[in-house]
């Protein structure tokens, strides 16, 4: 590394520090992963008013971020809106609760925040190709960034991959394989054939997909100025690592004060993660067939634990169990109590903060922030939602007004009683 230099890549395990131009995923020597690290002498942002004339979104924190920003592939990912809620927060127990709804990226979910970091260092990287294993929000956003960028993008998923996200892959041109299997074992697949093929592997291993996801960080630290507590779906472990990544770099730049707890959130059905901080391990102890109806959140084996627990210990966080009855109630109430639409994984952050509160892990008094991961439409599946009322009739408007008109009244003398 030359002294010069405002950036590198280092393991996370023993140190040992990478040139930016490292196209790999592992420390060498240890076999760990890597971060990026930004030499924060030589930032030169002190100041919020750095960010304050420039478009919302990942790329408003340039100087946050060692990619070539005159490169930059993008489709104005980031900038999403944190909705203030003021039905679910009784519902959950909380005086003062909001959604960082990620739903709101170009392709649906928060993945398309570390993609247009990724894929730009991709391109500079000057790769084949790029290739990821994904329950399919990776897929969607891998599939949409690499068309934007013109490269050659296959994506390997599991059979039980929600339809929603497959048919995004599908309509972005990339190769599809699908995998008899869990996401453990498509990304299995992915590290054995990569270096082969010749692809860059574009699954939250790459630290540079971290770099994106941080500043998911910085808007909330933007915004909310007063104490927080961040509830985050976990389930590969990247995002949590990359919001606190984004936190602890503004407390060092002296832009915030003090970073929020991070709790992270896991269905009972694929939740080794969690497990681990709540038995106080120092390592996970992986599941090898991850059961939730939550599918962005069904991986028994996270490659980024460690980075993740590290985000959990130093924010004095923790995390929580839920499950899969606890998402699905939570996933109704946001829709039907905010209007917002959330897919299951998203669902358990709001369904974590709730039991959160009746367990006593978190005061009603204080504040939080929920990220909800991604859209509604991600997940298609019928099944999760019951309507309230179903009519059924013949084309036959008389006896329409007449079933409505009782529906109506008797909802009225309920909400009476």
């Amino acid at each position: 590394m030359k002294q010069d230099d405002k950036a590198w890549l280092q393991c996370i395990n023993c140190h040992t520090i990478y040139p930016l131009n490292y196209s790999g995923y592992i420390c060498v020597k240890c076999g760990d992963l890597l971060d990026v690290v930004l030499d924060l002498d030589k930032v030169e942002v002190r100041d919020w008013r750095v960010f304050n004339d420039r478009a919302r979104g990942v790329w408003r924190y340039r100087e946050l971020i060692p990619v070539d920003y005159s490169k930059r592939v993008t489709l104005n990912e980031g900038g999403t809106p944190l909705i203030e809620c003021n039905r679910l927060n009784r519902w959950v127990g909380l005086k003062k609760l909001y959604i960082k709804f990620e739903g709101a990226n170009p392709t649906g979910s928060f993945k398309d925040r570390g993609m247009t970091v990724a894929i730009t260092k991709a391109l500079d990287l000057n790769v084949k190709g790029v290739i990821c294993a994904s329950t399919g929000n990776t897929a969607a956003s891998l599939a949409a960034y690499s068309a934007r960028a013109g490269l050659p993008c296959i994506t390997v998923i599991p059979e039980q991959a929600a339809l929603g996200k497959v048919f995004q892959a599908i309509a972005h041109g990339a190769i599809i394989v699908r995998i008899r299997g869990s996401f453990d074992q498509a990304l299995r697949f992915v590290f054995s054939k990569a270096e082969e093929l010749g692809y860059y592997i574009l699954n939250s291993v790459n630290a540079w997909r971290l770099e994106g996801q941080k500043t998911l960080g910085y808007e909330i630290a933007e915004e909310i100025k007063n104490e927080y507590s961040i509830f985050i779906p976990v389930g590969n472990c990247g995002n949590i690592a990359a919001v606190w990544k984004g936190l602890t770099e503004l407390k060092n730049l002296d832009l915030i004060k003090d970073a929020p707890r991070m709790i992270g959130v896991q269905a009972e059905g694929a939740s080794p993660f969690a497990k681990m901080v709540k038995e106080n391990r120092e390592s996970l102890q992986p599941i090898d067939n991850p059961e939730t109806i939550a599918s962005a959140i069904r991986i028994g084996r996270p490659v980024n634990w460690k980075k993740a627990l590290r985000a959990v210990r130093e924010s004095r966080g923790d995390a929580v169990i839920v499950s899969d009855k606890e998402i699905l109630e939570a996933q109704t109430a946001i829709a039907r109590l905010e209007g917002l639409g959330v897919e299951p994984a998203s669902a358990a952050s709001i369904a974590g903060a709730k039991k959160a509160v009746e367990e006593g892990g978190v005061d009603s008094d204080e504040t939080v922030v929920c990220i909800c991961t991604g859209h509604l439409l991600k997940d298609p599946n019928p099944e999760l939602f019951k309507p309230k009322t179903l009519i059924e009739i013949e084309p036959d408007e008389e006896k329409l007004v007449k079933e409505l008109t009782e529906i109506i009244s008797n909802r009225a003398i309920q909400a009476i009683n």
